[in-house]
């Protein structure tokens, strides 16, 4: 479904991701593991269109889409939910929603968006004209996830979903993933806790310094010594 090989990505004259690639397949949970300053959301915005690659190239359902700006790549079914949520913080719940419904392709379609996100997260229903800064960090995450769903993707990214958040929170979030992903869409998500990542996904990708170094299903990875060695040290 999404591929991307040898990405060379630069901010300026700062080099971050070195030839690093990814390779996702319909229907999985896939995480995107490594210690800060890796890459990891370089590399993710750069399969969504935020950042264009000096070299390498990436493909989703089987289409060349780097190159393409962020609002064609969404149109073709590929959604970003940015890291830190990135809500539109005087806006309401509901007017979150509907902006995440906006390209063309979906918006004949934003009234069933609606109700079925409406359906993952009820809350969504009782705060629809709440200001969206005024709500709690997890429920900020919540309307983030939702509203990246109301484009209605093929494939879901996800910056950092459970950044900041109580426990009780990061297990209704890793279930409304699984549930995301049991109703067919794939999922792409970043995570520093390895623990956490790797019980949620089926395989994972390992980056270091910019490198994809490391690619493996999700109870080879949690039995790896480079993977210990790379969040443990030694």
């Amino acid at each position: 479904m999404l591929r991307a090989d040898g990405l060379n990505v630069a901010y300026g004259d700062f080099q971050v991701l070195w030839e690093a690639g990814i390779r996702v397949e319909p229907g999985e949970i896939v995480c995107l593991l490594g210690p800060n300053g890796a890459g990891k959301s370089t590399l993710m915005n750069t399969l969504s269109g935020l950042l264009r690659p000096r070299s390498g190239r990436v493909e989703f359902r089987g289409k060349r889409i780097d190159g393409l700006p962020p609002h064609r790549i969404v149109g073709e079914g590929l959604s970003h939910v940015l890291e830190r949520r990135r809500l539109f913080p005087y806006l309401t719940v509901r007017q979150n929603l509907l902006l995440g419904g906006h390209h063309p392709a979906a918006r004949p379609h934003r009234q069933a968006n609606l109700e079925w996100v409406e359906s993952l997260f009820p809350f969504l229903r009782a705060r629809a004209h709440q200001l969206a800064h005024t709500l709690s960090g997890g429920e900020q995450q919540m309307v983030a996830i939702a509203r990246g769903l109301m484009a209605r993707p093929s494939c879901l990214m996800i910056d950092e979903p459970f950044l900041g958040l109580a426990p009780q929170i990061v297990d209704q979030i890793s279930d409304i993933i699984r549930q995301i992903n049991g109703q067919g869409i794939t999922v792409v998500f970043i995570e520093q806790n390895v623990e956490l990542a790797l019980r949620l996904a089926h395989r994972g990708y390992v980056l270091e310094s910019g490198r994809t170094i490391l690619e493996g299903s999700a109870g080879g990875l949690l039995q790896s010594a480079e993977v210990k060695r790379i969040f443990l040290g030694g």
